[in-house]
């Protein structure tokens, strides 16, 4: 599975209660994530699904109910207040959706990587200006490291945004629906840099979004439903033997340690399954078949 410490996250049977006027609405019902340092992961699910609530446990900002959470080698779960900071400060680095909470509207590209620098402490001064350089460089980034944010387009601001979460030189990327306010082109620009800073830095970057247009863009995609990771979907590319590139796609379940796994909805209304399932174990496959009487002949 690759080197988990330095930039590796680790979520398993990750659950997150909340309690809302007396009634109780669980957020997270045993979610699993393994993501190896420097893989680039997206995270999908409709509203409501759960990922907002993963986000912000990844993010130190919460806390999960029951389960374990390790991200670049810090236990978010046991993790005093101390550490707490540190981690925000210098392991973990933040792309919102919004740009307003990503940037400071007074100062400039460099100046707001400078006001992360300054703030956090974590790089050494000597360092700053040229990390600076390179990472807007990087991005695309370098012709309007002198402007506002207010002078930038969406897809401008966002490399900025990514900028400025990379300044600490964190292991681990996380983007809340960075793309959500971009059209289908400047998406897929900012999606591109990313994939420039993960490749070159070797950034763990975990992309939550409801667009499914983001897949087409990474390697793996996690689906989440219901408080649970259910599907993955896993893309390869491959030369055929015409010289022809060809792109494959194939989307498998998500098994838990308990052996359980959610069965895509669309199966399950085709076959109209419910409460109750009939397992069969056959030489190289299970067979799940609707609980029907007349069926048992």
């Amino acid at each position: 599975m690759g080197d988990m410490s330095d930039g590796g996250i680790v979520c398993e049977g990750l659950v997150r209660i909340f309690t809302a006027q007396g009634v109780e609405v669980q957020a997270l019902q045993g979610l699993e994530l393994r993501m190896v340092t420097g893989e680039v992961v997206a995270l999908i699910g409709a509203s409501g699904s759960g990922k907002s609530t993963l986000l912000g446990i990844l993010a130190g900002l919460d806390k999960p109910t029951a389960g374990s959470a390790r991200v670049a080698g810090h236990d978010l779960v046991t993790m005093r207040s101390a550490e707490r900071l540190r981690y925000r400060r210098s392991s973990v680095g933040f792309v919102w959706q919004q740009s307003a909470r990503n940037l400071l509207p007074y100062l400039s590209a460099r100046e707001n990587i400078a006001m992360v620098h300054e703030m956090a402490g974590v790089v050494p001064r000597g360092e700053r200006k040229s990390l600076a350089d390179e990472l807007l460089a990087q991005l695309g980034a370098a012709e309007f490291a002198d402007k506002r944010p207010a002078q930038l387009s969406g897809g401008q601001r966002q490399r900025v945004a990514i900028a400025v979460a990379l300044a600490n030189r964190p292991r681990v990327l996380l983007a809340d629906e960075p793309t959500g306010e971009l059209d289908d082109q400047t998406s897929a620009e900012v999606l591109a840099a990313m994939e420039v800073v993960n490749r070159e830095r070797g950034v763990t970057t975990l992309i939550v979004t409801h667009d499914a247009g983001v897949t087409e863009h990474v390697e793996r995609t996690v689906r989440i439903r219901d408080g649970r990771t259910s599907t993955e979907t896993l893309r390869s590319r491959s030369t055929g033997e015409d010289g022809v590139a060809v792109r494959t796609a194939r989307e498998y379940a998500v098994l838990d340690r308990a052996g359980r796994m959610q069965l895509p909805a669309d199966f399950v209304s085709a076959l109209d399954l419910r409460e109750r399932v009939r397992l069969s174990l056959e030489p190289d496959h299970v067979r799940v078949a609707p609980d029907r009487e007349e069926d048992a002949s």
